[in-house]
C-alpha cells in the first residue's frame, strides 16, 4: 500500500506544516483573488470593456469573457502539470502565482473600449487566457503539496485550508471592492477606481512570492527525485496509467463536476441573481455576499476534519444529494425575500406576451441576425428580472393582467426606449424596478440561505484535495489530478454562468439556468455513487 518512496520521506516538523498550510493558502487566495475580482466587478467590466445597447447582450459577453479563462485551464493543467511531476511541485506554484498577477494587473491598465475599440475586449480575452492557464497549474501544485506534507490522519484537515481558500479569494475580492467604493466616489469608481483591485494585485504577488520562497520541495517529491522514480512524460503516463482512465473519468464527473456547479452556482449565480433580477443594492449584496463568504469557510474545514473519520465519499455524496433537493427551494426562497413586491406583482398581474417568432435570440446583434419583434420585447423583459407566458398570435400584444400595454413603433428601434415604456407600464401595475433594500430580517434570511449552499459546497469540496492526492500514484499525481480537475472545473463550472444567463435569456425564467446545475450535479452523484471507495481515508494503491 503507498508509493514505493513512503519510507523514505523525511517527516516535516510542525512548524513547517504550520508555514506550508499558510504559504500555499495565502498564495492560493491571492491567485484566486484575481481571477474572481472580474467576476465580481463584472458589470463594470462590462461597460468598460463590451459595451452594447443590449444588456443581456453586454453581461453574457463578460460571461463569455469570464468563461473563457476557465476554458484555458485544462492546458494549464496539461503544462504545469507535467513541469510539477518533472521538476518539483513549489517552483511549478511559483510560476503560476507570478503568471497570475501580472495577467490581472495587466486588466487593470487596459484603455476603455470607447478609447481603443476592439483591441479592448481582445486584451482582456487574452489576459483571461493567461489568468486560465496560470489557474490550471495553481491549485494541483497547492492541494499537493500541501497533501504530502501532511499526516494520513489529518490530510483532510490540513488541505481543507487550501479549498477554504479559494471561498477565501471571492472574500477578498468582495473586501476589497467594498473598501474601494467606501473611498472613492461612486462616479469615479465606475469611471476609473473599479481599476484599482486589479492592481492591486501586484502587491498581493509580492506578499505570496514572498512567503512561497520559504518553502523548501514536497518530501514525497524529494524522496521520489531521490530515487529516480519521477516520470518521464507525465500527460502520457497519466493516461496510460494502469487503473488511471477510470480514476480520471470518476474526478471529472463525480467529484469535479459536482463541485464546481454547486460553488459557482453558490457563489456568482447567487451574486448575480440578486444584483441581477432581484434588483437588490450592489453595495447591499456585497455585503451579504461577505458575510455568507466568511461563515462558509469554516463549514470547509469542519467537512474536510470530518472526511479524516468517515472518508471522503460520504461527505460529497450526501452534498449532492441535499443539492438535488434544497438548489430551487433556495433560491426561490432568496427570491421572496430579496424582492417580495416583484413576486406578488407578477402573481397579480400576470404578464403574458403573444405573436410569432416568439423566442429569443440573445447574440443576434453580436452576429448581425435581425431579432424579431416579440424576440425584442422577451429580451427586455428577462433583462427586467419579469416573468411571462407567451401565447402564439398573429399580432403582437403584451398583457399586464387585464390591462394590454399600448406597444409604440420607437420601442422596437432603441432598447432604451423599449425598456423605459415597458417598465412604466409595469411600474402601473405595481412592479418596482427601483433599487431594493429589504428589511433587516428579509437581509439576515438570505444570508442564512445562502449558508446553506455554502454549507452543500463545502460537502462536496471540503476533502477533495486530499481524496483526489490519494486517488492518483506519486509520480504523475500532479498532472492525473489538475486534468480531470480542470476540465471539470473549466468548463462544467467556469461556462456556468454563461450556459445559466442563456437559459434564462431564451426562457425568460429566472430560475431556468439551475437546471443546468441539477443536470450535472445529477449525474455527477451517480458517477461518485459507483466510482468512489467507501470506508476509511487510504492512499493509492497499486492495481
Amino acid at each position: 500500500m503507498g508509493a514505493p518512496v513512503a519510507d523514505t520521506q523525511r517527516q516535516p516538523s510542525d512548524k513547517e506544516i504550520r508555514l506550508v498550510i499558510a504559504a500555499s493558502s495565502a498564495g492560493t487566495i491571492f491567485e484566486w483573488y484575481d481571477f474572481f475580482i472580474y467576476g465580481t466587478l463584472a458589470a463594470l467590466i462590462g461597460a468598460a470593456f463590451f459595451p452594447s445597447g443590449n444588456e443581456t447582450l453586454q453581461i453574457l459577453l463578460v460571461w463569455a469573457g469570464f468563461a473563457v479563462g476557465f476554458g484555458f485551464r485544462p492546458l494549464g493543467a496539461i503544462l504545469f502539470g507535467y513541469l510539477g511531476d518533472r521538476l518539483g511541485r513549489k517552483y511549478t506554484f511559483l510560476v503560476t502565482v507570478t503568471l497570475m498577477g501580472i495577467a490581472t494587473a495587466g486588466v487593470g491598465l487596459i484603455p476603455n473600449a470607447t478609447t481603443i475599440g476592439l483591441a479592448a475586449p481582445a486584451i482582456v480575452i487574452v489576459l483571461r487566457i493567461l489568468q486560465g492557464l496560470a489557474l490550471g497549474g495553481e491549485y494541483g501544485g497547492a492541494a499537493i503539496y500541501v497533501a504530502e506534507h501532511a499526516p494520513p490522519e489529518k490530510r483532510g484537515f490540513y488541505t481543507s485550508f487550501i479549498q477554504a481558500s479559494v471561498v477565501g479569494g471571492f472574500v477578498l475580492s468582495i473586501i476589497v471592492v467594498i473598501v474601494c467604493r467606501a473611498v472613492i466616489p461612486a462616479d469615479d469608481f465606475a469611471a476609473w477606481g473599479w481599476r484599482v483591485p486589479f492592481l492591486l494585485s501586484l502587491v498581493l504577488l509580492g506578499i505570496s512570492l514572498w512567503m512561497r520562497l520559504k518553502l523548501s520541495e514536497s518530501p514525497v517529491f524529494q524522496a521520489m527525485k531521490a530515487a529516480g522514480e519521477t516520470a518521464s512524460n507525465p500527460f502520457k503516463e497519466s493516461l496510460t496509467y494502469p487503473g488511471n482512465p477510470k480514476r480520471i473519468f470518476v474526478a471529472l464527473f463525480g467529484i469535479t463536476g459536482v463541485l464546481t456547479t454547486i460553488w459557482y452556482t453558490a457563489f456568482f449565480s447567487g451574486l448575480s441573481f440578486l444584483r441581477g433580477p432581484m434588483r437588490m443594492e450592489e453595495g447591499l449584496v456585497e455585503w451579504i455576499l461577505l458575510v455568507a463568504g466568511l461563515i462558509s469557510m469554516g463549514f470547509y474545514i469542519l467537512v474536510g476534519r470530518w472526511s479524516d473519520r468517515v472518508g471522503r465519499r460520504r461527505p460529497i455524496i450526501i452534498g449532492a444529494l441535499a443539492s438535488l433537493v434544497l438548489l430551487f427551494p433556495v433560491f426561490w426562497g432568496m427570491g421572496a425575500l430579496a424582492n417580495p413586491g416583484l413576486a406578488e406583482a407578477a402573481q397579480g398581474n400576470p404578464v403574458v406576451v403573444a405573436g410569432r417568432q416568439c423566442s429569443t435570440d440573445p447574440f443576434a446583434e453580436l452576429f448581425g441576425r435581425e431579432q424579431s419583434d416579440c424576440g425584442k420585447i422577451l429580451e427586455t423583459l428577462t433583462a427586467s428580472g419579469v416573468a411571462y407566458d407567451v401565447k402564439d398570435a398573429d399580432e403582437l400584444s403584451v398583457a399586464v393582467g387585464d390591462r394590454t400595454v399600448a406597444l409604440q413603433p420607437d420601442w422596437f428601434a432603441d432598447g432604451d426606449a423599449r425598456r423605459d415604456g415597458l417598465q412604466a407600464a409595469l411600474k402601473a401595475a405595481g412592479f418596482n424596478f427601483a433599487a431594493q433594500t429589504p428589511p433587516w430580517l428579509n437581509i439576515l434570511g438570505i444570508v442564512g440561505l445562502l449558508c446553506v449552499l455554502g454549507a452543500l459546497s463545502a460537502l462536496t469540496y471540503g476533502s477533495v484535495a486530499a481524496l483526489l492526492s490519494e486517488m492518483f500514484p506519486a509520480r504523475i499525481r500532479y498532472s492525473s489530478m489538475s486534468i480531470p480537475y480542470h476540465i471539470g472545473a473549466g468548463y462544467l463550472g467556469g461556462f456556468l454562468p454563461l450556459i445559466s444567463g442563456i437559459i434564462v435569456a431564451r426562457s425568460g425564467d429566472v430560475y431556468a439556468g439551475l437546471w443546468y446545475t441539477w443536470a450535472v450535479v445529477a449525474f455527477g452523484v451517480v458517477v461518485a455513487w459507483w466510482g468512489l471507495p467507501s470506508g476509511p481515508p487510504q492512499d493509492f494503491a497499486e492495481t
